[in-house]
């Protein structure tokens, strides 16, 4: 009968050891659980930005392309447009020639002008003193 009575604590020991053991690993594997769905929430979250920021480069990607037909556009146009700077540059480089020859006739005349007047100018006599 002792010996009963010796095992009864034993058992009970052993029933409260059993249950802290099984209250550990229970709390273990809840905070395993919690810390697998936050890094489970955490890898949903950076999903949806990979998405989203996916969606706005494909934007930028249209942007750009659109940018890039344009500039093509603006190069062909100003290709076309160096013919005709060249001719404006010809016609100005002619226009500044010709308004030195201008120039040139204007003081000829001028010259010219004064020669014939001088010439042609009434002399005045004064009469004789004598």
């Amino acid at each position: 009968m002792d010996n009963t009575k010796k095992d009864e604590p034993e058992d009970c020991h052993q029933d409260e050891l059993a249950e802290s053991i099984d209250d550990l690993f229970s709390s273990i594997s809840t905070m395993i659980k919690s810390e697998l769905q936050g890094t489970n929430n955490h890898l949903e979250l950076l999903e949806k930005m990979n998405v989203r920021v996916g969606e706005e480069y494909k934007g930028f990607g249209d942007l750009a392309s659109g940018l890039r037909v344009f500039v093509e556009q603006l190069k062909y146009k100003s290709g076309n447009f160096n013919e005709y700077v060249e001719q404006i540059d010809n016609i100005e480089k002619q226009v500044t020639e010709f308004e030195a020859v201008v120039s040139m006739l204007d003081k000829y005349v001028a010259s010219l002008e004064s020669t014939v007047q001088s010439v042609y100018q009434p002399k005045i006599h004064l009469p004789n003193q004598q």
